[in-house]
C-alpha cells in the first residue's frame, strides 16, 4: 500500500497492481452517498448475474438429464421391439415345424393316388406363405380349387376334401393367410385383409404359370370367403377364375356392441393388437361332429386367443364393403350356408343371391348345419355337391 497526498485531494487509500503498476481507487477513507449507490449497484448486478448463471447451469443439467433419460427409454424401447421380434420369429419357426407335420394323406391308399407338397411364396410384401398342394399322381388335373381358410385355422384342415376333390381328377392348392399356419406374422393377427387379397393374386400367378390353361376356381370359408368374393371384384384377378365357391361368407358382421364399431377405427390405429378379452370365440359350435370340434379347438395352429382390434376392425370393414358392393358381383358363384351357423349370418348369403349380377349363381342352404360345413357330418355329400357345380361350370366352358 502506498498512501499519496498533495494537489488539494484528501486523503483515499490505493492498491496497485504488480503486474501493471496501474492504480485502482478501491475506496474512499470516508464514503459518500454517491459511492454508496454504486457498490451497491455493482453487488446487486452481480448478484443478478450469479443468479442467471446457476439458472443457466441447472437449465443445461436438466437437459442433459432428460436426453439421457430419452435415450435411455429410447435404448429400452428398442430393447423391447427387439424382444418382440424375437418372440414373432421364434413362434413363427414354431409354426411353420407344426404345418409341415401335418399330415398330407388320410391313409396309404390316399398316398398312392395323390401326390402332394408344401412350399413357402414370397408375398406381396415379401413375407413367406406356406402352402399346400394335392394333386392326381397318375392323371392330369381338369381343374384346380384353391382354398383359402376361414380367420384363426389353417391349410392342413382341408385334407379330407383335399383328397376328395384329387378322386375327382381336380387338383389343390391351399394357403395359410398372414398371421395364420406356418405362414410369416403374429399368430392370429391380420393388419388388413386388402393384404391377403395381393398374396392370392401372387399365389393364382404361380398357379397359372406351372399349370397353363388348366381351369381355376377359388373357394373362400368364413371370412376367407367375403376376402374371395372381393377379391373376385377386381377385373385383373376376376379374369383368372372359372368361378368362386362360398361356404358360409361372412357378409354381414355386426359388433358385440354399438361401441365396439364405433371406437373400432381410431383403436385399429392407436393400438391395432390390442386384443379384446372378452371378443374371445374359443369353444363355439361350428360343427354337428364332436369329434371335428375337438380336432379344430385342440389344434395348435388353430389360433383360439382374443381378437386383436386391428383384425377385427378389417372384419367389419369387409363386411360393410361387400354388402354396399353386392349389386357388382358378376363371377360365376356357389354360395353354402347353414341355418343354423352361429358365427355368420346366412340372410347374406340370401342378400348375395338375390343382388348379385352373376349370370351362373347357386345357393345352398341346408338346415340345421353349423358353420364349418366342410367338418360336418355330412362334409362328404357338401363336397360332392361342390364338385358337380364346378363339373356344370366345366361343360359350360366346353360348350
Amino acid at each position: 500500500m502506498e498512501r499519496g497526498g498533495g494537489g488539494g485531494r484528501g486523503d483515499e487509500m490505493m492498491m496497485t497492481s504488480g503486474a501493471t503498476g496501474r492504480i485502482v481507487p478501491v475506496f474512499r477513507s470516508v464514503l459518500s452517498r454517491r459511492a454508496l449507490l454504486r457498490v451497491a449497484v455493482a453487488l446487486h448486478s452481480l448478484f443478478i448475474w450469479l443468479l442467471v448463471l446457476v439458472g443457466e447451469l441447472r437449465r443445461r443439467r436438466s437437459v442433459s438429464e432428460a436426453a439421457a433419460a430419452d435415450a435411455g427409454a429410447g435404448t429400452t424401447w428398442r430393447a423391447r421391439r427387439r424382444q418382440r421380434q424375437a418372440a414373432e420369429e421364434e413362434d413363427v419357426r414354431r409354426r411353420r415345424a407344426l404345418a409341415e407335420e401335418v399330415a398330407m394323406a388320410e391313409d396309404a391308399a390316399a398316398e398312392q393316388g395323390t401326390r402332394s407338397d408344401t412350399f413357402l411364396v414370397a408375398g406381396a410384401r415379401r413375407n413367406a406363405l406356406f402352402c399346400r398342394l394335392w394333386a392326381p399322381a397318375s392323371k392330369e388335373m381338369r381343374g384346380i380349387l384353391v382354398i383359402i381358410h376361414g380367420l384363426n385355422e389353417h391349410s392342413g384342415r382341408y385334407l379330407h376334401f383335399a383328397e376328395q376333390l384329387t378322386a375327382c381328377g381336380f387338383g389343390v392348392y391351399a394357403m395359410d393367410w398372414i398371421g395364420h399356419g406356418g405362414s410369416d406374422g403374429l399368430h392370429g393377427y391380420v393388419p388388413s385383409l386388402d393384404y391377403v387379397i395381393e398374396d392370392i393374386e401372387v399365389l393364382l400367378d404361380k398357379i397359372m404359370m406351372e399349370n397353363p390353361g388348366v381351369p381355376c376356381f377359388l373357394l373362400g370359408h368364413s371370412t376367407g370367403g367375403a376376402v374371395v368374393l372381393k377379391a373376385s371384384l377386381y377385373p385383373h384377378i376376376r379374369e383368372k377364375l372359372e368361378g368362386i365357391i362360398l361356404t358360409s361368407p361372412a357378409l354381414r358382421v355386426k359388433p358385440a356392441h354399438p361401441i365396439v364399431g364405433a371406437v373400432a377405427p381410431i383403436f385399429s390405429l392407436v393400438a391395432p393388437k390390442f386384443q379384446f378379452k372378452g371378443a374371445n370365440k374359443r369353444g363355439i359350435p361350428v360343427s354337428r361332429d364332436p369329434a371335428a370340434l375337438l380336432a379344430k379347438y385342440s389344434d395348435p395352429l388353430v389360433y383360439t386367443g382374443p381378437i386383436r382390434v386391428r383384425t377385427g376392425h378389417e372384419i367389419l370393414r369387409i363386411s360393410s364393403y361387400l354388402l354396399h358392393n353386392l349389386k357388382k358381383v358378376t363371377i360365376p358363384f356357389m354360395v353354402l350356408h347353414g341355418t343354423a351357423d352361429r358365427v355368420t349370418d346366412p340372410l347374406a348369403s340370401q342378400d348375395l343371391y338375390k343382388e348379385a349380377a352373376s349370370r351362373h349363381k347357386d345357393l345352398r342352404l341346408y338346415d340345421g348345419f353349423l358353420h364349418d360345413l366342410l367338418f360336418e357330418p355330412e362334409r362328404d355329400e357338401i363336397g360332392a355337391e361342390i364338385i358337380g357345380w364346378m363339373d356344370g361350370m366345366l361343360r359350360r366352358q366346353a360348350v
